[in-house]
């Protein structure tokens, strides 16, 4: 036999959730508990002939082989069980113990245990009558507060919605949820309201009721969904004094209230949302004492400042400051307002309001003491969201300063915006670390570096970060040994120190607060220490340090201007949200990941983003980069981002030519460049950059056979091509050229003047232009082998390489071939000293009787010694009889 049961003292979600488990498994009979809410024994009374429900001493006497348990984790034994029942945990909790052989668990953390089972009879098309859809709303409107508290999801509504379709009875629903008090209850109720203390644990609203009783009260439990939607409070405990023994009742709204571990200390039980406990042999005063003692130490702030703040010295204002340099400021960086500190103590904030209205008056010369929102407002790192929320309500400031309560010191800010960020997030902010990650993926002298930069660092108080490629690359599993280092503080302050303790050299350009210490060459020999912790052989020669700034342009497409700032403003100032990533080298911190921007979940979402609207006005060339990354990781451009190509990509002609080159040359090194070049001519930047340039089925075919064709040349095993002389460094220009191949020569000198395009590529681009009229001749039948190495014999390895890939003639290829392998090694066998001996006056007829042996050797007209000696002797002649 299997049967369906659920916890005792049963509420509406659990008898809801009997009756769905019996319409899903019809052959289970679903047993009623012993002890029932008073107002579901009220509703059984009415509709019970219309329910399934067997109460226990009416169920059979048989053997029980399975039992499906519903809304609860821990089974009632029931007559007829063994040793070996199997069985399955249908629960809208976590699960909170290991499961014995054969037991299995579904749940979800939605509102109510009922909404998983009406979703499996929705997904299996079984329907309800309207007396079935009426308890089983019952049961998702009494977990979740009638779709009110904050554990209620989506799909508890959705539930909901089909049940009211299938005719549930919402006058019945309110009835019974709402069922009347008995007069000892209301008499407990009105005892408990009145004896509530309210505390504040790490910002999180806690109510403690207590009442005093002369003998048990029946389901005081019912009493704590009154108190909670009296007092409205994160948690709520019930301390109910029954003489001989002391009975706790608790509910929470908070992930940071788990009600069931501080049940449990207690010697309760239940899970995070509600529980209960009853403790004997202690007075109320002393597990009052006790339960408050529990909630200082398990309730932590879910989210504190330091996690939402940006670090570093923010832009502040001076008392004496005028509005028009706070005017100038609040353009330059677009913030909406500006702290304003006197002698290191926060006096007031000047917002954008403000500076509006006193400069629309002409008041730039006033200072910003006279207009400023006095008041020394601020929080510290380690305050909750709570105690900021209220900060910014009660004072009114969208921007407040984050001080360290210690020190005095100003560490940062945090703003509204920061806290809207959070609000609005489906799950609460969680620090990531990617110190395993780190461990496990980086070479261990890469990895002791890092750990060693970020110690010195630390000493010195200056927060350190791997940022941009680095991070997304780790993410994303590729090998990335490129590191890109921020400072929140002077980077050359930093490399200066770690040169002094780890030797090597530091070049500085003060101006951009960068630093680059290059790594001592006799690290190994000289250190042995540092040799075990570094590996020199696998270090870069070199780590480049650049202090935290922010930048601002003057004008679209100009370069930025470079100010000192926070890691946050830093890491705004980069192209894309997938690059925003970094992480935090100081030990205090090592490895957690900062994502301001929402680069992680770009990230894991396949997406290109920009941060702003202004992004590819600021830098039209990071319309280029855009298209290489999301053609590299197979991304996509989200919608928004490429509509701001569209408008800002005839910026693109007012960007230095130097800039797009660089661009260009760096699409062109990508593996497949063809995909980016292609996915250009889509978004209308292909011809915006010169109409020539075209991404049609003739190149993408080209473009994998060149690609091909580079593998082979220079892989070290290749027999076919040994004697071509490039490697990798080719890539770029061969597929550039490939590009261009066919373009008119006046195109070519105008994409090339356009982009003042560098000699290496300039070169073979020309090269090509030249010889591409010869593939006509040389596909030609009656064309002799000499003939080919005159066209041929001047010509790149790289630029015969191209033709051969562009050609669509085997005959070329194939004479393209010969040359590479045989043709151009032909040699004469007679020297210049060997025409001297046959007494041939020495001077330019050397030259032409040595060619006119090396065409013979080639057309097969002569193959000896002696062949080579007759036909000089005739050629020397005819040449000096000609002269």
């Amino acid at each position: 036999m299997v049967i369906i049961l659920t916890h005792e003292h049963t509420d509406f979600d659990a008898l809801a959730s009997m009756l769905a488990a019996a319409r899903l498994y019809p052959q289970a009979v679903p047993v009623l508990p012993r002890q029932m809410n008073r107002n579901l024994e009220s509703f059984l009374a009415v509709y019970r002939d219309a329910l399934p429900f067997v109460r226990l001493e009416d169920l059979p006497r048989r053997r029980i082989d399975h039992v499906i348990l519903v809304d609860t984790q821990t089974v009632q034994p029931v007559r007829g069980m063994h040793a070996g029942v199997t069985g399955q945990i249908i629960d809208h909790h976590p699960a909170m113990r290991e499961l014995p052989a054969d037991w299995t668990f579904f749940g979800e953390e939605v509102g109510a245990t009922t909404t998983l089972l009406v979703e499996k009879l929705v997904e299996q098309g079984i329907s309800v009558s309207p007396i079935e859809a009426t308890l089983l709303t019952l049961g998702i409107y009494e977990d979740t507060g009638g779709l009110s508290y904050e554990t209620t999801t989506p799909r508890d509504l959705r539930s909901a919605g089909w049940l009211l379709e299938s005719g549930a009875n919402l006058l019945i629903v309110d009835k019974f949820l709402h069922h009347p008090l008995t007069d000892e209850q209301r008499q407990l109720y009105q005892q408990l309201a009145e004896n509530s203390h309210p505390y504040q644990f790490h910002g999180h609203s806690v109510v403690i009721a207590t009442a005093t009783v002369p003998e048990t009260v029946e389901e005081i439990s019912t009493l704590a969904y009154k108190l909670r939607d009296l007092y409205e409070p994160d948690g709520l405990f019930m301390l109910v004094d029954m003489g001989d023994r002391v009975q706790m009742v608790a509910r929470s709204t908070s992930d940071a209230i788990d009600v069931g571990q501080i049940a449990a200390a207690l010697g309760g039980g239940g899970h995070s949302r509600a529980a209960a406990a009853l403790i004997r042999n202690t007075p109320l005063h002393g597990v009052y004492e006790t339960l408050v003692y529990l909630l200082q130490s398990h309730i932590q702030p879910t989210i504190t400042v330091k996690q939402l703040m940006s670090f570093g010295a923010p832009q502040t204002l001076a008392p004496d400051d005028t509005l028009g340099e706070a005017a100038e400021r609040m353009r330059r960086y677009g913030f909406e307002g500006f702290p304003v500190i006197d002698h290191g103590r926060i006096v007031g904030m000047l917002t954008r309001r403000e500076i509006d209205r006193a400069i629309h008056h002409g008041l730039e010369r006033h200072p910003v003491s006279r207009y400023m929102r006095s008041g020394e407002v601020y929080v510290t790192p380690e305050d909750s969201v709570e105690t900021l929320r209220k900060v910014m309500t009660d004072h009114d400031w969208g921007q407040v300063p984050v001080f360290d309560p210690q020190t005095g010191a100003l560490l940062g800010i945090v703003t509204r915006t920061d806290l809207i960020k959070q609000w609005s997030a489906t799950t609460p902010l969680q620090v990531e670390t990617l110190a395993q990650r780190m461990a496990a993926t980086l070479p261990r002298p890469m990895l002791s570096l890092l750990e060693q930069a970020g110690a010195t660092a630390g000493q010195m108080s200056y927060p350190l970060y791997a940022v941009g490629g680095f991070v997304r690359d780790l993410l994303l599993g590729e090998p990335n040994y490129d590191v890109d280092l921020v400072v929140e503080g002077d980077a050359i302050k930093l490399a200066q120190a770690l040169a002094r303790q780890y030797g090597g050299r530091v070049r500085g350009h003060r101006r951009f607060g960068a630093a680059k210490w290059i790594l001592p060459d006799a690290l190994r020999a000289t250190t042995e220490n540092h040799a075990a912790a570094f590996g020199y052989p696998e270090l870069p020669s070199a780590l480049d340090f650049v202090t935290a700034r922010t930048e601002f342009y003057e004008h679209p497409t100009a370069l930025p201007t470079v100010e000192r700032s926070s890691i946050k403003q830093d890491l705004h100032r980069r192209d894309f949200t997938i690059n925003t990533l970094s992480i935090r080298l100081t030990p205090d911190r090592w490895g957690e990941l900062l994502d301001f921007y929402g680069g992680r979940k770009d990230l894991d979402d396949g997406l290109i983003r920009v941060l702003h609207s202004l992004s590819f006005v600021e830098d039209p060339t990071r319309i280029l980069r855009a298209v290489r990354f999301e053609q590299r990781f197979g991304f996509t451009i989200e919608p928004r981002t490429e509509q701001l190509i569209a408008d800002a990509r005839d910026l693109l002609d007012r960007v230095s030519a130097e800039r797009v080159r660089h661009e260009l040359e760096l699409l062109m090194a990508e593996a497949e460049p063809e995909r980016a070049v292609c996915r250009l001519a889509e978004l209308g930047v292909l011809t915006q950059l010169h109409p020539a340039l075209r991404c049609d089925d003739w190149l993408r075919p080209k473009a994998a056979a060149l690609r091909a064709q580079i593998l082979q040349v220079i892989d070290p095993d290749n027999q076919v091509s040994p004697a071509m002389s490039f490697g990798p460094d080719a890539t770029p220009r061969l597929h550039l050229a490939l590009l261009t191949y066919p373009m008119t020569p006046e195109e070519l000198g105008q994409f090339i003047d356009k982009f003042h395009i560098r000699k290496e590529y300039r070169d073979l681009m020309l090269e090509v232009a030249r010889l591409s009229p010869q593939l006509d001749r040389l596909n030609e039948n009656d064309l002799q082998p000499s003939a080919i190495v005159r066209m041929l014999a001047k010509t790149s390895d790289e630029a015969r390489l191209l033709l051969r890939v562009a050609t669509d003639s085997w005959l070329v290829r194939q004479r393209l071939d010969q040359y590479q392998r045989c043709w151009r090694h032909v040699r004469p066998i007679l020297t210049g000293d060997d025409l001297r001996r046959m007494g041939i006056p020495a001077g330019r007829i050397y030259r032409e009787i040595l060619n006119r042996l090396q065409a013979a050797h080639l057309d097969g007209e002569i193959d000896t010694r002696e062949e080579e000696e007759a036909l000089v002797a005739g050629t020397a002649q005819q040449i000096l009889a000609g002269s």
